[in-house]
């Protein structure tokens, strides 16, 4: 049962992919606007019922890997090494979904999302939810002793460097600059040693 239940998932993220791959290269070449979700369908040769299985808005096709970006935020904090401070392991995680976002091959797509409303509303629903998905672990883990706030406020925090930084002229930079502020803030809220 291992082997057909291991070919179903991947035939099931075949189909995703492809439904993915078909809609981005339909809003590049067409506009996001000028391409709607039957298109993606029979473009991708599948059924509108099958894309929304995958896909739940026309939105969520552009953010195709936004569940990758989540689980690599929130790993940063959970598979850290035990006394490993968690604010460098978030900013290098940061970097590295920086540095992917700000390819010359992500360039296109991050102008058109730029370019739609929609596309913007949807970007940041989707920065508040990592927001809250990484605040959840940062609070979960009791090493950390911080209050739900304070973990609420980390998370923020990083996400907005996610974006400040993918905006800048320079990610890099603008990451070496607001990371110090974040540790900065992350240390003011430790609990003080008993006496």
């Amino acid at each position: 049962m291992t082997v057909q239940s291991g070919r179903r998932e991947r035939k099931k993220a075949a189909t995703r992919q492809k439904i993915a791959d078909t809609a981005l290269r339909l809003f590049l070449e067409r506009g996001y606007d000028a391409v709607g979700i039957r298109d993606v369908a029979a473009e991708a040769d599948v059924a509108v019922t099958t894309l929304f299985s995958h896909f739940a808005s026309k939105e969520a096709l552009v953010f195709e890997q936004d569940e990758d970006f989540e689980q690599r935020l929130t790993r940063a904090v959970t598979d850290r090494a035990p006394h490993e401070p968690l604010v460098p392991a978030l900013r290098h995680e940061v970097l590295a979904l920086v540095r992917h976002c700000t390819a010359d091959s992500a360039a296109p797509i991050w102008r058109m999302i730029d370019a739609s409303p929609a596309l913007r509303k949807y970007d940041e629903s989707v920065r508040l939810r990592h927001a809250d998905a990484l605040a959840a672990v940062i609070a979960a883990d009791p090493a950390l002793n911080r209050s739900d706030i304070a973990a609420r406020t980390l998370a923020r925090f990083v996400i907005d460097a996610y974006s400040l930084a993918r905006e800048a002229p320079d990610p890099e930079a603008a990451l070496d600059e607001i990371f110090p502020m974040i540790e900065a803030a992350w240390e003011a809220t430790r609990p003080p040693l008993p006496t």
